[in-house]
């Protein structure tokens, strides 16, 4: 925190007639505290900076909720290299879409590879969770494209 702050908020201590004041900004936090000397006048104390620290945990158990989930779920994954493509011409209406229901066998979507334009069948019937791959977005080897509840 910059000095000429930390003035300005002991001012507001003072002329507010405050006996303490607590900012937390970031992950930083400040504390002004005005005690009362033994002569009866009161004194400003030193600032007390802290740490704060993020709540990791909960962030923590979010990943491992989104993992378990994901372990659940079947994965449509790329068999080439190539370009993505979610329906057959532009303009037309997807294949799938998150929500969407698919069965086996079903054409999910397009790979073009060297100017060929494969079509990617669901290998399982199910709703589709998660569509990771943009339309147009190249795509690699093994690379997942969606997941299937």
């Amino acid at each position: 925190m910059d000095i000429k702050y930390v003035e300005k908020l002991a001012k507001l201590v003072d002329e507010h007639q405050l006996t303490e004041l607590t900012v937390t900004e970031g992950e930083s936090k400040l504390t002004l505290k005005k005690e009362p000397a033994k002569n009866g006048e009161l004194v400003v104390a030193a600032p007390q900076v802290q740490k704060v620290q993020p709540n990791l945990q909960k962030d923590e158990e979010k990943v491992e909720e989104k993992k378990a989930e994901i372990k659940t779920n079947k994965v449509i994954k790329s068999p080439m290299v190539g370009t993505f493509y979610k329906a057959p011409s532009a303009g037309a209406p997807p294949f799938v879409e998150v929500g969407g229901l698919v069965a086996q066998g079903e054409v999910v979507c397009i790979i073009e590879a060297m100017k060929l334009m494969n079509e990617i069948e669901s290998d399982f019937s199910g709703k589709v969770v998660e569509i990771c791959v943009e339309d147009g977005q190249p795509v690699e080897y093994g690379q997942t494209l969606m997941y299937i509840e």
